[in-house]
């Protein structure tokens, strides 16, 4: 019986992480404008491990920021580690630039992610003292669990984001976040 709730729970979750998918997928079309990839940033973290189930335009918290030469800065909100594996990270994209921003470039150079679009797909969570890198996860077509269709994001315009990794072990409380052309940022996981 234990096993039949875990199994239903499990597929609870993973609906409720398409359902969230599908939420912050965004849409919108394309352009042909690519910010350079060069990256003179500066990082501010601060502590706080408290996060909300969805990403929100005005976070309370903030457990890192990363800014990225291209007057992009992406504020991290919340790392939660869930009891199915899984860590979810939010937060906020913001355009500070005076040119239109997409997003391609945060999705890394892998071919397997080209289907994933203009997204945060190319997010990697390093547990320096396990010696391991998370990627984040992908769906059966090879999208990743991730917030997509961040295009034509206006000047001084923010979107939410979320990304899916799987979970270090417990004993990690506190992992590296990178991004393409952003510095790493640390932040704190909180069990949710």
């Amino acid at each position: 019986m234990g096993h039949a709730r875990r199994a239903t729970t499990a597929v609870t979750l993973v609906a409720a992480a398409a359902i969230t998918l599908t939420a912050c997928g965004g849409g919108g079309g394309g352009s042909d404008d690519k910010p350079s990839a060069s990256s003179n940033t500066t990082v501010k973290a601060s502590s706080g491990s408290k996060g909300g189930a969805t990403p929100s335009a005005t976070p309370t918290q903030v457990l890192a920021q990363m800014k990225g030469a291209q007057g992009i800065t992406i504020t991290i909100n919340s790392a939660v580690r869930d009891s199915s594996g899984f860590v979810t990270v939010q937060g906020v994209l913001t355009n500070d630039s005076s040119d239109i921003y997409d997003a391609n470039e945060l999705r890394g150079n892998e071919t397997a992610l080209v289907a994933s679009g203009a997204s945060v797909a190319g997010a990697v969570l390093v547990d320096e003292a396990g010696k391991k890198r998370y990627y984040v996860l992908r769906d059966t077509d090879g999208r990743c669990l991730c917030t997509m269709g961040l295009e034509d994001i206006e000047p001084q315009a923010s979107r939410p984001f979320f990304a899916q990794f799987p979970s270090p072990p417990p004993t990690t409380t506190s992992v590296e976040f990178e991004l393409p052309t952003m510095p790493p940022a640390k932040i704190s996981l909180s069990e949710g």
